[in-house]
């Protein structure tokens, strides 16, 4: 029997495409929730580790750089759990524990849209992997939602050397985006649509909006 997942109300994630903004997203919600008293460990994925770094660069580093041998679909979600494992428990249970907020970049539902819907591997893997390798549920997640041909143009315009995954075509990032949005349809409760559309002024204050109205919700406290 698979562990079950534990959603924990201090645990914030921020999700979506290709150039949807989550730089300035990111900062917009630790500067909520700091304003507000809170300590926050704001961390990014793949990484957050110093060996959850280097399986990144693993990752994300593109194939011809590195050698003569694509990185096939299974070891690259492989990769990404062993990483999130590394994380999990050397960083953010840690920080939940002492009572800190803790924002991260991107967590698992990006396997999900990515290795799922992107690469087309099965969730039903994906999910088993995250209960026995993770085993833990941001009370919160954002959901950065974008034209993929408007998040595509941003990321042009400001990555010279894109990674193995910008690289990719646009029906990849179709798929992505199709999987972020289904499971924010099928979990309500834990995840909040932004339109990243709008310039990034206005997400920032949709984000801060979101958070203010959980934090609301949750009593402040978590």
């Amino acid at each position: 029997m698979s562990p079950a997942l534990r959603r924990h109300p201090r645990f914030i994630s921020l999700e979506g495409g290709e150039g949807a903004g989550k730089t300035t997203a990111l900062n917009a919600i630790r500067a909520a929730l700091q304003a507000q008293g809170h300590e926050v460990v704001l961390t990014r994925e793949p990484g957050g580790t110093p060996l959850a770094e280097r399986i990144r660069a693993l990752v994300l580093t593109p194939d011809a750089e590195i050698a003569a041998e694509p990185l096939s679909a299974e070891a690259e979600l492989l990769l990404v759990f062993a990483a999130r494992a590394q994380h999990v428990r050397q960083v953010i249970e840690p920080a939940l524990r002492r009572g800190c907020y803790v924002l991260s970049d991107r967590f698992t539902d990006s396997s999900y849209a990515y290795q799922g819907g992107g690469r087309g591997l099965e969730p039903a893997w994906i999910a088993e992997l995250e209960r026995r390798a993770v085993g833990l549920l941001p009370g919160l997640t954002l959901l950065l939602d974008v034209d993929v041909a408007v998040g595509r143009a941003r990321a042009n315009g400001r990555d010279l050397w894109p990674d193995r995954i910008e690289s990719e075509q646009d029906d990849f990032f179709q798929r992505v985006r199709a999987v972020f949005r289904e499971r924010a349809t099928q979990d309500p409760t834990r995840f909040r649509l932004i339109d990243a559309s709008q310039d990034q002024a206005g997400v920032a204050a949709q984000v801060v909006d979101a958070i203010n109205a959980y934090l609301t919700k949750e009593g402040g406290n978590g």
